[in-house]
């Protein structure tokens, strides 16, 4: 067994930008993913000539990508191709209210306009404010490993530390900017997606809505799946091993050391690294079973605070749809109260929630011709939360529910025009990919969370053993689990160069 042997567990998009860098790094590196196709989460599905993406359906903050492309020499452009989506998102009420968020500042400014007049110098103050904040983030605190809350402090002036705002929450720290409670609810709509309530997380993830009004929001031609591919090629021009079809059952370990993985046939391979881009939870309690360190881990994957959970519809249409956008978040009108049951309460909303994605508004090779691909995503509690439940019941409630609201905001997309349909329950993520507890996003970002205070890239029971992806730093969602790739091998390189 050489030193220089690396194995990846899961073949997500944090899996795969870490096995990329190691290999640019000069280490041999072997990647195992249970499915038969890469992604993790970021997947596909393909029916009938419909083309849906299984999760992530939009991409921001491209600048990421391109770095990572760039790091092999490589330029993003001639691996994906990116298609604009302008206006962003589209934020809609029971009683008509919309909101639409744009690039283009005029066009911003107008709609926030119809919701607060005369909101140019909240507005304005709210950019100026957003963007030191992500200039810090991106700069000088998620781009780098940390070991202790010390490290973010040193790195931080006192001016630059009055931008944090962890004392604040994000509902509040909108409310600095803007009066209108349409407005608030809307940016501060991202914490869902951040396992957390706008109420409770820090004020600094204003950052969320400015980075895609800053940087746009993107469609990789194909799909979402356009650009695991082009990764994945990447991956493969470089001599990265991927073994598809292996499910891994255990990373095995002995007296305190990583020393190889047990496949679901019964083999064994010995690595002295190995990277989990499974779930951190996930692999502490179900990968790591035999290693005396088990129920510390087990500890530590139970005090973990998740995202809450989604189900899911892929619906492939054989009419088009000329008035919805590409991406439209349909939110309650009691808002607090649908946090509140969602993330206290562990029911699922009594007025849910949901979001809408029609990619064959952008890009027409998705679906059939004169057809329509239309993906729905409905936030849950978690399966521990939700207990023992009938998916067919809460399938067919959640499918009538989307369907009306639809329809009563002249939407209305006729049942008879819906020829596929795919559901993904908690449950099926849970089982497809391998998410703890069912949990969409991965751990939430809670203050204590966050930064030096998430779930670390390296164990520290464990010599050898390493975590990327959603849970670890720097958090959830496409650009950062390609950090937290990126971020990982630089890690190991530290330790073992």
């Amino acid at each position: 067994m050489s030193q220089n042997e690396i194995a990846i567990v899961g073949g997500g998009l944090g899996g795969i930008s870490a096995a990329v860098y190691l290999k640019l790094a000069g280490f041999d590196v072997c990647l195992f993913e249970k499915n038969e196709r890469v992604g993790g989460r970021a997947n596909r599905l393909e029916r009938d000539g419909f083309i849906f993406d299984t999760g992530p359906s939009l991409l921001n903050y491209p600048w990421v990508f391109q770095d990572f492309f760039a790091a092999a020499g490589k330029r993003l452009e001639d691996y994906v191709e990116l298609l604009p989506v302008d206006p962003a998102l589209i934020f809609r009420w029971p009683d008509r209210k919309e909101l639409i968020l744009s690039s283009d500042v005029t066009r911003l400014r107008e709609s926030l306009y119809r919701l607060e007049p005369e909101c140019d110098a909240g507005l304005m103050a709210f950019l100026r404010d957003a963007h030191i904040k992500y200039k810090l983030a991106f700069e000088k605190l998620v781009s780098k490993n940390v070991t202790s809350p010390l490290d973010w402090l040193v790195a931080l002036t006192p001016r630059e530390m009055s931008y944090v705002t962890v004392w604040r929450s994000l509902y509040s720290e909108l409310g600095r900017f803007f009066r209108s409670r349409y407005i608030k609810e809307a940016l501060g709509a991202y914490a869902m997606y951040l396992g957390g309530s706008p109420f409770e997380l820090p004020g600094f993830f204003s950052i969320l809505s400015y980075g895609e009004l800053a940087y746009g929001l993107w469609l990789p031609k194909r799909g979402i799946y356009g650009l695991v591919e082009g990764m994945e090629r990447l991956a493969n021009e470089l001599g990265v091993v991927i073994r598809t079809q292996t499910p891994v059952v255990a990373i095995e370990t002995s007296q305190g050391r990583v020393r190889g993985l047990r496949l679901a046939d019964g083999s064994r391979e010995q690595f002295p690294i190995v990277l989990s881009n499974v779930d951190v939870p996930y692999t502490d309690t179900f990968l790591l079973n035999g290693d005396k360190n088990f129920p510390k881990l087990q500890k530590r994957a139970k005090r973990m605070k998740m995202t809450p959970g989604v189900c899911t519809f892929y619906w492939g249409l054989k009419t088009p749809l000329h008035n919805l956008a590409h991406h439209t978040i349909f939110l309650p009108d009691n808002y607090k109260k649908t946090f509140d049951e969602l993330m206290h309460e562990g029911k699922i909303p009594s007025d849910i929630p949901f979001y809408v994605s029609v990619p064959s508004a952008t890009d027409r090779s998705l679906a059939p011709l004169g057809g329509a691909c239309v993906f729905v995503l409905i936030p849950t509690p978690r399966l521990s939360q939700l207990g023992d439940v009938d998916w067919s019941v809460i399938r067919q409630d959640l499918r009538q529910r989307v369907l009306k609201r639809l329809e009563e905001e002249h939407y209305a997309i006729d049942p008879d025009s819906i020829v596929v349909e795919e559901f993904f329950s908690v449950e099926e993520w849970h089982r497809r990919y391998g998410l703890y507890d069912g949990s969409a996003f991965g751990a939430a970002h809670t203050l204590f969370q966050v930064g030096p205070f998430r779930a670390g890239n390296q164990s520290a029971q464990i010599k050898g053993l390493y975590y990327t992806g959603a849970s670890t730093t720097p958090g959830t969602g496409l650009p950062m689990v390609v950090l937290s790739g990126k971020l990982t091998a630089e890690r190991v390189v530290a330790n073992v160069r």
